[in-house]
């Protein structure tokens, strides 16, 4: 038959003795010199306690930045798998009707804001979505305006 889940036992504090200890109450005989195990003469290395860690890490540091032109809604779906998986999206909605690009746009800036990173207009058409470890400098979008009416 199982035997009742106690808590204090899972985390081994029950009130139970255990055989591998002594009692406190028990004498104990003193070790003299003569008994104990000579010291080894060989000389031993020092014991370094400081651990090593290794900087690398199994996935090498590279930036990757992926160039998408969607043509549908249900695009906008693997670009913000890009985005969230760490890597910044150049998207093109060249190919887009108005309408449909301002719905992608919306929902990539969610993505965006939901992995700490941001989406900038680089283009006419154009937007820079990138998670949390880019740094993106510049303004494009305030350049941009002075080209298009000249």
């Amino acid at each position: 038959m199982a035997e009742k889940f106690s808590l204090s036992k899972f985390f081994g504090m029950n009130d139970e003795y255990d055989e591998d200890y002594a009692d406190e109450n028990e004498p104990t005989k003193p070790v003299s010199q003569s008994q104990s195990q000579p010291t080894p003469t060989t000389p031993s290395r020092p014991v370094d306690s400081r651990k090593v860690v290794a900087m690398r890490s199994a996935k090498p540091n590279t930036s990757h930045i992926a160039i998408c032109e969607p043509r549908i809604y249900s695009d906008a779906k693997s670009i913000a798998k890009q985005i969230t998986g760490g890597d910044a999206v150049i998207v093109n909605f060249a190919r887009v009707d108005e309408a449909q690009a301002q719905r992608i746009v919306d929902f990539l800036n969610g993505t965006a804001y939901a992995v700490g990173g941001e989406i900038k207009r680089i283009g006419e058409q154009i937007f820079l979505c990138t998670p949390h470890n880019y740094e993106v400098s510049g303004d494009v979008a305030a350049n941009l305006g002075t080209q298009v009416t000249q």
